[in-house]
């Protein structure tokens, strides 16, 4: 049995999805053309903070919060007008979900270079979030 390694994987998606660099995402923030979609489990947000205005969906429950048939679908989180852009701490995470939404038959997305660090380190506002 040939296993393929998780790299494989990524970098397999990565040719198959758009990636914006943290610039890009600002630009189309700016224009408000993007919902971003924070994939990092939740202690990865409690410790480190989240982007301001993201939605947080966790990597384990992606295809059902973004199944309009699903029961955990908002459109109004999701709207269709805007690209949905994904990220997570690094950006491997985040381009197995966008391959997956590919799949799923989502076109407008794309996921974030280098992720959430890339993200802070270009000047997006960081917001604490606490355990409720």
């Amino acid at each position: 049995m040939d296993i393929k390694s998780s790299q494989e994987l990524v970098d397999k998606a990565l040719k198959e999805i758009v990636t914006l660099g943290p610039e890009e995402v600002r630009e189309l923030e700016n224009k408000d053309q993007c919902t971003l979609i924070d994939i990092r489990d939740i202690r990865e947000i409690w410790r480190d903070g989240t982007i301001k205005g993201s939605i947080h969906v966790p990597r384990g429950m992606l295809e059902f919060w973004l199944d309009p048939q699903g029961q955990y679908y908002s459109s109004e989180k999701f709207s269709k007008g805007k690209k949905l852009v994904l990220f997570c701490a690094a950006g491997m995470r985040s381009a197995l979900a966008t391959k997956t939404l590919k799949d799923m038959g989502y076109q407008n997305i794309a996921h974030v270079k280098g992720g959430f660090g890339s993200l802070a380190n270009q000047g997006f506002e960081v917001i604490s979030k606490d355990k409720k």
